[in-house]
């Protein structure tokens, strides 16, 4: 079997030299092709020179990115790159910070032999962040499983069979959201449990606005249950104050069309043409092993 691991980057080399080398090491007794593929997305620091080399990983690719569109379109760029050139089985897209631990790369794998058709996802068990980062996670999957009526405890972290690439190929969601494109496709996933690692290289380049918009990016896949939902909330909690209507009463309802507003305005980013023309990003690729 043939299993590409991809991996989005910005100006971490670093943390991508600690990453593979880490990956190599972990692999060393398994007897599968592994090949590596990272999406630049537009790094302004300059690559390494020489990359070390590796016992079992089997190639490594660069793909630089003209310009910078972010962490789920850089992977969604990558699964189409791959699904073009066809010569894989499975895709595992891991971050290359070090927080998607290398060691859990081997129970995705075997996983394969026994699930061999289904997404494999690493369910997020314990968390390395500090913890603001863990409270406004356990609001994002508190709003996520209320208003949508789904449940997503995993990130990009995963093992892809060809079949669901496809599927994610031809979702416009996407190019906004890798794990709610992947809960919106497949139904069915298999769940393993997963420990957030370390960062290699310095603090998290995670701003609080970035935060947001990648949590109401998730929810506005499912935009139609936010719609059906906030509605009925506002119908019922309407109903329940209709005598006791006041200036405090009405801020839950006035947040609740905030909410639907930018959860629409959000999912404005999904769009198949963009993805389909992603190619066009791609400045060169570089054939590092």
């Amino acid at each position: 079997m043939k299993f590409k691991v991809l991996i989005p980057l910005f100006n971490d080399w670093q943390s991508l030299l600690k990453l593979l080398e880490n990956i190599d090491h972990q692999v060393s007794d398994i007897h599968q092709t592994i090949s590596i593929v990272v999406i630049n997305d537009g790094s302004n620091e300059k690559a390494p020179d020489n990359f070390p080399n590796y016992s079992k990983i089997n190639s490594i690719k660069i793909i630089n990115l003209k310009e910078n569109v972010g962490h789920a379109r850089s992977i969604a760029t990558g699964l189409k790159f791959i699904l073009e050139k066809n010569d894989f089985d499975y895709i595992i897209p891991m971050d290359s910070d070090g927080e998607d631990r290398p060691e859990e790369i081997k129970d995705l794998i075997k996983k394969t032999e026994s699930q061999f058709d289904l997404p494999i996802v690493c369910e997020r068990v314990k968390r390395s962040e500090g913890f603001f980062f863990k409270f406004c996670y356990f609001l994002h999957k508190l709003i996520t499983s209320t208003f949508t009526g789904r449940s997503i405890r995993f990130g990009n972290f995963t093992c892809l069979p060809k079949e669901i690439v496809k599927s994610m190929a031809n979702e416009k969601a996407t190019w906004s959201s890798f794990s709610g494109a992947l809960t919106k496709i497949s139904k069915v996933k298999i769940g393993i449990p997963s420990e957030r690692g370390t960062r290699y290289v310095g603090p998290s380049k995670m701003s609080f606005k970035n935060l947001i918009v990648h949590s109401l990016a998730i929810i506005a896949v499912f935009k139609i249950n936010v719609l059906i939902r906030s509605t009925l909330f506002f119908f019922v909690y309407l109903f329940l104050i209709y005598e006791k209507i006041s200036v405090i009463t009405l801020i839950p309802l006035l947040l609740i069309i905030i909410f639907v507003l930018l959860v629409f305005l959000i999912s404005k980013r999904e769009s198949l043409e963009n993805y389909k023309n992603s190619s066009q990003n791609i400045f060169d690729v570089k054939n590092i092993k």
